[in-house]
């Protein structure tokens, strides 16, 4: 009985897996490229909602390569019906289904904290994402009935174009609250490195790689469906603690021994830059953050699959015991100086772009916003160099013995994530040159 079972639950993963990769080719066919809306009463489609669904409906999939160990049923099952909530959020033509699927994408998430953590405190960690983001997220709920009360209308075009009220500072933070927690907003991010450092690889990959995009894309959404001031105090403030933010983020990496803990406050640094792009309502910002958005799910998803699988071979996440893995991990060691190199935006990436086009943004600003993203380039290229010499330079540690290298479906998840980032470079190549 027990093979028999084992049986079935691996041709339940391969089932579910083949259906994904599937999905997964299916949804490249919606990144069309004549920058056109479509919508009807249910949903909603333009470039940045193809671009989400696409960056979903894949990270699910590789979470399923990444983790060939967990075939549960459960386990599969908490993917696909988050990739199915992300996927209707990204593509919900009704604000209230919007903020419905928003909040509905914490269920699955925390489940897959709660059930696969590794440690007793997941389920603090739980507790702390689930009052931030709820919390924060009330306010707006009861501004989407007050201004859909007013218009007798949930669709997002009829907001659009029949709404045409300029918000105060205390509006402002009701409608960016929710998603400024998401993202999160230095601050308020105190949820995020303790559901990392908890969280299982596919957990880990999915709240960094899709879920805090769904607060850059709540942005969006608010920008296109209602009139705000880009130059009042409120925005102006939110900018300025975004950055600073991002700023301090990159001073808490430095200091980190745990290595998801440094990718976690990376991430927190790196939306610093989504929030002050979005609120700006430039197009030099929007396709920035656009930018952001996307290469930083992909890249963040990958580096999180690195710390995992270096903890499989030497059983510690803590820095201070690592040391000299490229003698004994040379392939392990070759994808930690590549992923460290795109997340230090080092050319021809595509986080080197959205990093260009935030610059005549932030000048618009203010020239001290500049300044502070002059530091933050400094010191982004400096945790990210901390991280790859700490781990693979030096002696080999007494605690780090060697064993097999990178098994094939660890290579095939590092590779899949290379891919779509390597087929952009050729494209941005051929664009700008």
């Amino acid at each position: 009985m027990g093979f028999m079972s084992m049986v079935f639950v691996s041709s339940i993963w391969s089932t579910n897996l083949l259906a994904i990769s599937l999905i997964t080719i299916s949804s490249l066919f919606l990144l069309n490229q004549n920058f056109l809306e479509t919508s009807n009463m249910w949903f909603f489609n333009d470039q940045v909602s193809s671009l989400m669904v696409f960056l979903s409906v894949f990270l699910c999939f590789l979470c399923i390569i990444s983790t060939p160990s967990l075939k549960s049923s459960f386990y599969i099952l908490c993917l696909i019906t988050l990739g199915l909530i992300l996927t209707l959020a990204f593509s919900s033509n009704s604000i209230l289904m919007f903020y419905i699927f928003f909040e509905s994408s914490l269920i699955p998430t925390l489940l897959l904290i709660i059930c696969w953590g590794y440690q007793p405190e997941r389920l603090q960690a739980g507790s702390y994402m689930m009052i931030y983001t709820v919390t924060a997220s009330l306010p707006l709920l009861l501004l989407i009935f007050f201004i859909s009360y007013k218009i007798s209308s949930f669709d997002m075009q009829i907001l659009k174009i029949s709404y045409n009220f300029f918000f105060d500072n205390i509006f402002i933070i009701f409608l960016y609250g929710a998603f400024l927690v998401k993202l999160p907003m230095y601050s308020v991010h105190l949820w995020l490195p303790k559901a990392h450092v908890e969280a299982p690889l596919a957990g880990s990959m999915i709240l960094a790689g899709i879920l805090l995009k769904l607060g850059g894309y709540g942005l969006y959404l608010m920008n296109k469906c209602f009139i705000t001031e880009s130059k009042s105090l409120m925005i102006l403030f939110f900018m300025s603690l975004s950055m600073w933010g991002a700023l301090l983020a990159s001073f808490m990496c430095i200091r980190q021994i745990d290595m998801k803990a440094l990718v976690a406050y990376s991430s927190v640094a790196h939306m610093g830059l989504v929030i002050v792009g979005f609120l700006s309502g430039s197009v030099y910002g929007m396709t920035s953050a656009t930018i952001m958005m996307f290469a930083h799910g992909i890249t963040s998803s990958a580096l999180f699959c690195m710390t995992y699988f270096t903890y499989e071979k030497v059983n510690t996440r803590s820095m201070t015991y690592l040391k000299g893995l490229l003698q004994l991990y040379p392939m392990l060691s070759f994808f930690w100086f590549f992923l460290c190199c795109v997340n230090m935006a080092a050319p021809p990436t595509l986080n080197l772009i959205s990093e260009l086009f935030i610059v005549p943004c932030l000048w618009s600003i203010s020239l001290w916003l500049v300044l502070i993203m002059g530091f933050l380039v400094f010191f982004s290229a400096s945790y990210n160099m901390y991280l790859y010499t700490s781990l693979n330079h030096g002696s080999p540690n007494n605690y780090v013995l060697p064993s097999k290298d990178l098994k094939s479906f660890e290579i095939l998840s590092l590779l899949m994530h290379v891919l779509p980032l390597m087929f952009l470079f050729k494209s941005e190549f051929f664009t700008f040159y």
